[in-house]
């Protein structure tokens, strides 16, 4: 299972994404999940990948080899929409290559991806890329997207994350986010691979591989889990009735 959150904001772009692809007693798998297309001074492309890897693998090969070539390719489009067009369609093409017609039913060759950046004289922007291609853009009211498993790291998202979240804020509940996550969830894992985008650099980003030992990692999730646990017990009980 894999879990992977983007945050379209103010002052730039969040990543994060786990690298377990697979959990059990006897296996534990690990590929990065987190994907870099750049020219610095033109455009900085974050990609994120969520389903079958075999799938998502194919698209992210076939995006980076078109890249070195004249063709229409994410490194030359006029466009933040142009470019998760053609993500998109390279998703499609792959899907339809592997499993013509839809004959094979009993295997899920879907994946979901997440594409955020800034070309040069655009603002950043952020898109979710369904497993039929198609996509939608994130808002100023809903800046931030999830794909894999994000149902249980959402609700801290909606309690503390909008357009106006400083950069430092986000990458903070993003690890909040992974930690309530891998807490009722084993499969997502660390490490936890990071970038920050910061508005209108046009560079590299800042990019963080989170280990299983990392300081800052364990102390914000024991204050969170302090706080929580002390927050509830400030509580005022309800008088329960006897009957």
């Amino acid at each position: 299972m894999t879990y992977c959150v983007a945050m379209r904001l103010a002052d730039g772009l969040v990543f994060a994404s786990d690298s377990r692809t697979n959990a059990g007693f006897d296996q534990i798998s690990t590929f990065r999940k987190m994907h870099v297309f750049e020219k610095p001074g033109e455009r900085e492309l974050v990609l994120l990948s969520a389903g079958n890897l075999a799938t998502s693998q194919s698209v992210i090969s076939l995006l980076e080899r078109q890249a070195g070539t004249d063709v229409h390719n994410v490194l030359n489009t006029g466009s933040m929409f142009e470019t998760a067009e053609i993500v998109g369609q390279t998703m499609r093409e792959v899907i339809r290559r592997d499993n013509p017609d839809g004959r094979l039913s009993h295997v899920d060759f879907s994946c979901s991806l997440i594409l955020g950046g800034q070309i040069r004289g655009e603002e950043p922007r952020l898109f979710n890329i369904y497993p039929e291609g198609n996509f939608i853009e994130a808002t100023e009211e809903t800046p931030f997207f999830q794909i894999g498993e994000s149902k249980y790291g959402k609700p801290i998202l909606d309690r503390v994350i909008s357009y106006k979240t400083p950069l430092n804020r986000a990458y903070q509940c993003a690890l909040i986010s992974f930690d309530s996550t891998m807490k009722s969830n084993l499969s997502v894992g660390m490490p936890i691979d990071v970038a920050i985008y910061q508005r209108d650099a046009l560079k590299p980003c800042f990019t963080e591989r989170v280990e299983e030992n990392s300081n800052y990692f364990d102390e914000l999730r024991q204050q969170w889990h302090e706080g929580i646990q002390g927050l509830f017990n400030q509580l005022e009980p309800p008088v329960l009735a006897s009957r």
